[in-house]
């Protein structure tokens, strides 16, 4: 898209998490640690080879919940509750991606694989819950992980948007093509 097709966006499609704040927080490495912890607990397993399973999953699976949940028959419930448990005190109000927010035309909607009540949480501390209609978790995604196509059909068929005039931010390149496509 050239700088006259974004300021034409009708919508505006965020990942949340080292998106929406700076890697910097180190939230995803919390999550990580949580992962792994839970995954050697569920499989009896020790932190080492339970983390090599977690990136193994993740690699193959598009998350590590959904190898765990394909090759485990993991209730996916109790491991989302657990692993968003994280400090979250290292986030600050950005008020400079507010400002940057309110001056984008259009909708805009976030798109995580993480779960709306965490996603939430991020969004008030970052103060900027208020300029998203909506947020799009794994679970509305029926645990399906981006980036496999059929969920980034349910976002645009949820929301009525259209792909044309939609601008996807996010920090993973492979959740990026299906998006394009």
């Amino acid at each position: 898209m050239d700088l006259n097709e974004l300021q034409n966006a009708e919508s505006w499609i965020f990942d949340l998490d080292n998106t929406l704040y700076p890697v910097s927080a180190n939230l995803f490495d919390q999550i990580d640690h949580r992962m792994c912890s839970y995954i050697a607990e569920f499989l009896g397993l020790d932190l080492t080879v339970a983390h090599k399973i977690q990136k193994r999953y993740f690699r193959e699976h598009g998350t590590s919940l959904k190898g765990m949940m394909d090759n485990h028959q993991m209730d996916p419930v109790p491991y989302l509750k657990f692993v968003h448990e994280i400090d979250l005190s290292v986030i600050k109000q950005d008020i400079l991606l507010g400002d940057a927010l309110s001056k984008l035309p259009g909708r805009k909607i976030v798109f995580t694989n993480s779960v709306a009540g965490y996603a939430e949480k991020v969004l008030e501390r970052l103060g900027i819950a208020q300029y998203f209609e909506d947020i799009f978790d794994i679970v509305d995604a029926n645990y399906i992980p981006k980036p496999e196509p059929t969920v980034y059909h349910q976002v645009v068929t949820r929301y009525g948007i259209n792909p044309d005039k939609t601008v996807m931010v996010e920090d993973i390149v492979r959740n990026l093509r299906p998006a394009a496509d």
